[in-house]
């Protein structure tokens, strides 16, 4: 069992930056492939980014060369670095992990609980 716990959300306006961390508990993360996803208000929840066991990384398209995920290993925590903020980023974010190297969305078993990202215009 797994139990992850975002954090780093918040309001900021467009063009900025914000962090977005994920600390796990119960097993260490080092085990599964990572996902951040995202859902606005009346959309389907949708992949943001992955980051494999092996550290390879996969991005939508939607936020490829702004978005950037990482990994700590030691410290069991997953991070989505978000630059260049647009309005249409806005939605609650959550980070997912999975034993299977893809970015559907029911092939994640743990999720989090999720954390708001607004960007205002």
């Amino acid at each position: 069992q797994v139990q992850l716990v975002e954090s780093g959300g918040g309001l900021v306006q467009a063009g900025g930056s914000l962090r977005l961390s994920c600390s796990a508990s119960g097993r260490t993360l080092s085990s599964y492939h990572m996902g951040w996803f995202r859902q606005a208000p009346g959309k389907e929840r949708a992949f943001v980014a992955r980051i494999n066991m092996s550290g390879s990384t996969y991005y939508a398209d939607s936020v490829k060369g702004r978005f950037t995920i990482s990994r700590d290993n030691a410290e069991n925590t997953v991070y989505l670095q978000m630059n260049s903020l647009k309005p249409e980023d806005t939605a609650v974010y959550y980070c997912a992990a999975s034993r299977i190297p893809v970015s559907i969305r029911t092939a994640y078993e743990y999720w989090g609980q999720g954390t708001q990202v607004t960007v205002s215009s």
